[in-house]
């Protein structure tokens, strides 16, 4: 039987190369970097602070918003400025994966804003941005009950593989992008592009959540760094 090899050497259950730096923008409330292999997520977190427009303001709990751009520069051929259909869709699964996770309640007729921009695009971008963007919230000082880790994993000839990369989005049978917190063992974010048994799925999304695991680990520690003296 011919040996299965990834494009880039990996194993089936091994992530890309994962680096993830806190506080990287100064005048930002929280922000974090996170790179996945050559995809590279920055988010910025700013707020609580006053919603405006003021009719947009819920009374009993803060408005999470969510904002996910990819810079022009992000790819090999130049992606246009501003938001797009799949850059629209992209923030509202992000806001709909971290809210869960956010004690928003606590902050009234507020506004807490999250800013994702990919400045370099290797597949994996909305989990890149999520991950970003929920150390991000951790390092702004929003009470949260988890942090929220994401990653995709997908089905390759007969095998399943975690952390799609590069030309692996184009081969797999499915791609199964899944953002979780672990300690509530909460999914926050389950799509799914392609088509695969029942059984099978589960087993990506066993493949997945395995992944977040070690991301989650990796948050932490990203955490601890700047904040445990």
């Amino acid at each position: 039987m011919k040996e299965f090899k990834r494009e880039d050497g990996r194993k089936v259950d091994e992530l890309r190369p994962v680096v993830i730096k806190v506080g990287v923008i100064e005048q930002a409330d929280g922000s974090a970097l996170v790179s996945m292999g050559k995809t590279t997520a920055i988010a910025a977190v700013y707020g609580p602070r006053s919603m405006h427009p003021k009719h947009k303001q819920v009374s009993d709990r803060a408005v999470l918003q969510t904002f996910y751009l990819m810079a022009p520069f992000s790819t090999n051929e130049r992606v246009r400025p501003g938001p797009s259909r799949r850059s629209q869709e992209i923030s509202k699964v992000t806001r709909e994966a971290l809210e869960p996770a956010v004690f928003l309640d606590e902050f009234p007729k507020t506004g807490i804003d999250v800013f994702i921009d990919i400045i370099q695009a290797d597949a994996g971008t909305r989990t890149a941005g999520i991950n970003a963007a929920s150390v991000a919230l951790a390092d702004a000082g929003i009470p949260m009950r988890d942090l929220v880790a994401a990653v995709a994993a997908g089905r390759i000839e007969e095998h399943f593989v975690l952390d799609l990369g590069g030309k692996e989005e184009e081969v797999t049978k499915c791609d199964i992008p899944v953002a979780y917190m672990p300690r509530k063992k909460q999914i926050t974010l389950l799509q799914m592009d392609g088509d695969l048994s029942p059984e099978e799925t589960k087993e990506v999304i066993k493949t997945a959540i395995k992944g977040c695991e070690i991301l989650y680990e990796k948050q932490k520690q990203a955490l601890r760094e700047k904040w445990v003296r």
